[in-house]
């Protein structure tokens, strides 16, 4: 078995233009495909990372809550590679996105930090 890559990560969200908004035009992600499903009432959203990854966002009415603290048993956070930490940092502050002080990963000795998407997500930006 060869499992080469990740194809997509899905996050379900709480107000889809809320989220359309932050993960399009302030991340910058692309849209690939965009389409309200009426069976389950909600829209989904697929949109490009990179050649080879997607973020598909789900906004189904009344999702319940995100377990935060404590953590909960699931996805934990989602982690981006950049090239320039403190250039990202910059880019997120003009945009109104705040970042956790930035520190250095304990086992991979890189530059760290986290900020949170209108759900309060935790994306990590990792150089």
């Amino acid at each position: 078995m060869e499992l080469s890559a990740i194809h997509h990560v899905a996050i379900i969200v709480s107000d889809y233009e809320r989220s359309r908004e932050f993960y399009v035009n302030k991340l910058g992600f692309s849209v690939v495909r965009e389409n309200y499903r009426p069976d389950k009432k909600d829209w989904k959203l697929d949109l490009r990372v990179n050649d080879t990854t997607e973020l598909e966002l789900f906004a189904p009415e009344n999702p319940p809550k995100r377990p935060s603290y404590p953590e909960a048993c699931g996805l934990r956070h989602l982690a981006f590679r950049v090239e320039n930490i403190e250039q990202t940092i910059e880019e997120l502050k003009k945009l109104g996105i705040a970042c956790e002080p930035l520190r250095t990963d304990t086992f991979t000795g890189k530059k760290m930090t986290f900020f949170f998407d209108p759900d309060n997500l935790p994306l990590e930006l990792h150089e």
